[in-house]
């Protein structure tokens, strides 16, 4: 085309040369009308973008890291709404008050329920909290093909020493959703004992503080009463 835009030359397939001229436009001088005037517009569908989210565990898996030594065996964890908790080691108070609780507990108690040490309670598919002590219903196998659950425990027992607010605050509520009857939690720096029964909602409606001479019977151990007074001290 030539510099003044209206005509120019062209060869055609017999190789001669044709003048190939541009018409004006009958309507006027020529003009670009943008697509966005011209044609309407569809918006686009909002995509939402996934925003990070924490992967909650599943009992099944925790036990499975356990199994395929992910975990180590030596560490103190605890399964709590799908968090891996990592607990801290047991200081001899903890440990001491414990052990003699539990000495306690199987005199008193004696075949009439299994008295667990730190061992797993399945609460739902997201916990496996581990109490410092359980009274489990009577079972002929001991529990040894499958780890206890809420409606096989009679009683539980937290002893607190650095984790009193964790024990209180995280594991108290969890009891509670899942009907525990009966949660005791001795507090070592206080030297407290404090009994909480009935849970409705997600709560204890009764909680009280053991008074000294710190004697108790569990609610659902007819017959049997303990002196706590050596644990408390």
């Amino acid at each position: 085309m030539g510099a003044d835009g209206v005509g120019g030359r062209m060869h055609g397939a017999s190789g001669q040369n044709a003048r190939l001229t541009l018409l004006p436009h009958s309507a006027g001088p020529a003009s670009l009308t943008p697509a966005n005037e011209s044609e309407p517009q569809t918006a686009m569908p909002a995509t939402a973008s996934p925003t990070p989210h924490p992967h909650r565990v599943t009992v099944r898996e925790f036990f499975r890291m356990g199994e395929a030594g992910v975990l180590d065996p030596d560490a103190r964890i605890e399964l709590i709404e799908g968090e891996m908790i990592d607990m801290p080691p047991i200081a001899p108070p903890h440990a001491g008050r414990t052990k003699r609780l539990n000495l306690l507990l199987i005199e008193a108690i004696g075949r009439r329920a299994i008295v667990s040490t730190q061992d797993p309670i399945l609460l739902g598919d997201l916990s496996a909290p581990e109490p410092d002590l359980a009274i489990l219903k009577p079972r002929d196998d001991f529990y040894t093909s499958a780890h206890p659950k809420a409606e096989d425990v009679l009683l539980l027992i937290e002893i607190a020493d650095s984790s009193v607010r964790y024990d209180r605050e995280r594991k108290l509520p969890l009891y509670a959703r899942f009907g525990i009857p009966e949660v005791w939690l001795i507090d070592i720096p206080a030297r407290a004992i404090w009994v909480h029964r009935e849970p409705t909602d997600g709560a204890y409606r009764t909680s009280f503080q053991l008074d000294a001479p710190y004697r108790i019977s569990p609610l659902l151990l007819e017959g049997v009463e303990l002196e706590l007074g050596g644990v408390v001290g």
